[in-house]
This record gives C-alpha cells, structure tokens and sequence, in this order.
C-alpha cells in the first residue's frame, strides 16, 4: 500500500517528510531480515542499532532539548510505516517512542521541567529507553524495601519489549510501610546495573522478533531522590492518564500498519485470481475493516490534541483502542480468507502478520475492563478504579 496518505494528519510537512522517509528507507532494510528473526525468535539488534545510527530514538525529543521535535501523530506515522516491513521492530520501538513521547509532552504542553535532564540525555546519549508497563499497569508489581537513604528493588518485570538493547528501564515497585497504605514508587534503572539480569523466556505465537523477555530486578537500591512518582497502587493517577493517551495511539499505529501490510499482501495475491463474485465481497468486507481501523486510530491520535489528559480523554483513547483491535483483527482475518491457499504458506509473510497482529489483543485496557470503564462514565458512576 502507497504511504502517500500519512501526510494528510501532518501539519508540518518538512520535517515529517524527512523522519518518514527514514523509516520507509530503513524498513525496506528490516523487511529483508523480518522473517529470519521470525523464525529463530531473534530479537531485531541490527534493527535497534540502525534506529540508533539515524537518530529516529531521539525523533520524540523537543527540538530546544537537542532531538528530532517530531509530534505524535508523526511519531505515530513513523511506526505505521516500520511495521508495514517489520511488525516485531515497530512493536518494540514504540515502547521506547512513547517513553520519548510522554516526558516531551509533559514538557512543551505542561511545562514540566523535571523531565528536561532525561529527554536532554536521550538526545545526547541515544539512549533506548524500555517500558515495564506491561507487568506494572495500575496495580504495580515488584517489593520497594525501605533501607538507608532509598529503596532496594526486587521484582520480575514481563513484556520488556527491547530488553537486549535497552540503556534505561523505566519501572516501579510496591512500597508497604507501617500505617500507610500501598504505594508504588516510580522510578528508572540503567540496564547495566549488576542487580538487572534479562531472563529470555521470549517464545510467542506472534511478534516473535521484540525481546520482551523478562526483566528480573534483585537488590537494586534507588535513592530517594530519584524515585519520580509515588501513587496509591491499584487505582488511576494523573500520570497514568498522560501516559494511556500518549502511549497507546502510538503502540496501536504499530497495529494498524500490520493490518494494512497484511492487505496489501492479500490484494497481491488476490489478483492472481479470477475476481468472481465471492473474492470481490471479501476484499471489499476486508477494506472496510481496514478503513474502520484507520478511522478508529485518527480518534485516538485526536485525542491527543486536546492538551489535557482525564477520564474523559482516557475513555477516548481506549474505545479507539478497542475499535482498532477489532477492526485490524477482523481485516486480517479477511485478508487470510481473500488470499486463497496462497496465505497459508510463509513465504508471502501473510501468515506472520496474522500472528503478529493477535498482540493487539493484550494490551490494556483489555476487552472486559475497557467496556466496564465506558459503561461507567456513560452513567456517572467512579471510574477511579477500573483498569
């Protein structure tokens, strides 16, 4: 499929036009060892170390602090373009890419000037930057024990996407002391640090390529100075509705991509058949779906326009989310029945991106709570502590 139509949600062409044109000229790269890390369950280093090389981990950090200034919606774009050649490295980029992201926001939107020394070491440093939100959401995970002058960290952090070539883990843990009620402490961790191991437990259905092993934290001790954010465990804070509207319509454009790479691949191999009454209903059902995706993934991105995050905006980003999932599922879905026997096979890639895409299932807010959250501020009723 043509990457023409990314242009139209950009206000500033220049430079989006420069960072998109990276990413497709380094996809078309990745695309060449995509299915070779497939199959071995390789993490894409090689991938990692051309983003780092052509600066896109920097691309999220304000201009003024050393980095590239590109928005959200074209750092979004720059991720729909690299999973149009490789799902696996789309997928854990955007980890690092909204790690970027949230800290720039809170910066030119909130005038938050704590985060100015992360982003400014980001650009300087080309630091990769990994999530644990996976294992981490509201509730928190991990033991925070009091000793002097900080906290020594234990825990076993999943769903580390880049785990192999991250600089900082950005994490948290459970604080319980006496007479208060828990907290989790947030806080980052360099990966070298010799009480972070990675376990590599990674062996999937899909986005086999990622490195989200585990990370496995014993006896690192942060000090006080450094712990970022305390918050009640187990319940929405303000921070965490900056970072669901930032982070997911990024982490969701990764999906969008697949889905649109996946019927591009159909389309091709659909043609090579007589286009009788049946392949036509499926490719137009398959576009349809697609489309839906596509319009579901510009309310989130719009979402992110408004200069406030609340439950309100929250509630946004995760229908988006939720219509994304179920559109790319279903166009995929469409795009393997279109395809004939042909999509069966490995070779077209076809079937990987039908793995690949089952992974929008898993992020949060997953099906049931994110109906439950939008059931409950449709009626007025606390939301504070559905997740």
């Amino acid at each position: 499929m043509s990457v023409q139509p990314l242009y139209r949600y950009i206000a500033d062409a220049a430079p989006a036009a420069d960072l998109l044109a990276t990413a497709e000229t380094l996809g078309q790269q990745f695309a060449a060892r995509a299915a070779e890390s497939d199959e071995q369950d390789r993490f894409v280093a090689e991938n990692f170390a051309a983003l780092k090389e052509h600066g896109l981990v920097t691309a999220g950090v304000p201009r003024e602090l050393g980095g590239g200034g590109a928005s959200i919606t074209e750092l979004a774009e720059m991720l729909r373009i690299l999973a149009h050649h490789c799902s696996s490295t789309a997928l854990a980029f955007s980890m690092h890419t909204h790690q970027v992201a949230i800290p720039a926001w809170r910066w030119s939107t909130q005038k938050v000037a704590a985060v100015e020394p992360l982003l400014k070491r980001i650009a300087a440093e080309r630091l990769v930057v990994l999530s644990s939100g996976g294992s981490d959401w509201l509730p928190g995970s991990g033991r925070a024990e009091r000793v002097e002058g900080g906290w020594r960290i234990t825990g076993r952090k999943v769903f580390a996407s880049g785990s192999p070539a991250g600089d900082l883990l950005m994490t948290g843990a459970i604080a319980e002391e006496e007479g208060e009620e828990p907290a989790v402490l947030h806080f980052g961790i360099p990966m070298s640090s010799p009480h972070l191991r990675i376990d590599p437990v990674w062996k999937t259905l899909g986005m086999r390529g990622t490195g989200s092993h585990d990370v496995v934290i014993d006896g690192h001790v942060v000090p006080d100075a450094a712990i970022a954010l305390k918050r009640k465990a187990g319940e929405w804070h303000p921070l965490f509705q900056i970072i669901t509207t930032i982070a997911f319509p990024l982490v969701y454009s990764v999906y969008l991509g697949v889905a649109e790479s996946a019927c591009s691949i159909a389309l091709g191999l659909a043609s090579r058949r007589r286009p009788d009454h049946n392949l036509l209903q499926l490719l137009g059902r398959m576009q349809t779906e697609l489309k839906g995706a596509e319009l579901a993934r510009r309310m989130m991105l719009e979402a992110t326009q408004h200069g406030h995050c609340d439950a309100d905006t929250v509630n946004e980003v995760m229908t988006g989310k939720a219509l994304v999932t179920a559109h790319a599922l279903r166009a995929v879905e469409l795009a393997m029945e279109a395809a004939g026997g042909a999509g069966f096979y490995r070779a077209p890639g076809l079937e990987r991106r039908f793995r690949d895409i089952q992974g929008a299932r898993y992020h949060p807010l997953q099906s049931g709570p994110q109906a439950e959250y939008a059931g409950a501020l449709a009626l007025g009723l606390p939301v504070a502590k559905i997740f």
